[in-house]
C-alpha cells in the first residue's frame, strides 16, 4: 500500500484540530502496524500546539489516540 505524505500540518499541528472534527487515529495498540481508526473529537488531550507524533484526542466513542489525519473540519448540527 503506498502512503501518502500528510499535509504540512498532519495531525501534529494542535490549531489545525478542534472538538467536531473527523480524523484517523493510530490507537496504542495499532502503533507498531500503523492502522488507523476513524472518528469524531470529543477533546484534546495534548496541551501544547504541536507535536512530532500527532496530537492525542479523545474521541465521541472514547477510544483515545494520535492523530495521523485530519479528514473534515466541518461541525454540522454543532451549536457551540
Amino acid at each position: 500500500m503506498d502512503r501518502q505524505p500528510d499535509p504540512p500540518h498532519g495531525g501534529k499541528r494542535r490549531d489545525a484540530i478542534c472538538p467536531g472534527c473527523t480524523v484517523d487515529i493510530i490507537l496504542k495498540a495499532d502503533q507498531q502496524s500503523g492502522r488507523v481508526t476513524r472518528g469524531i473529537v470529543q477533546e484534546i488531550l495534548t496541551n501544547s500546539s504541536f507535536h512530532p507524533h500527532g496530537i492525542k484526542v479523545r474521541l465521541r466513542d472514547g477510544r483515545v489516540g494520535r492523530v495521523a489525519r485530519i479528514i473534515g473540519t466541518d461541525v454540522p448540527g454543532d451549536s457551540r
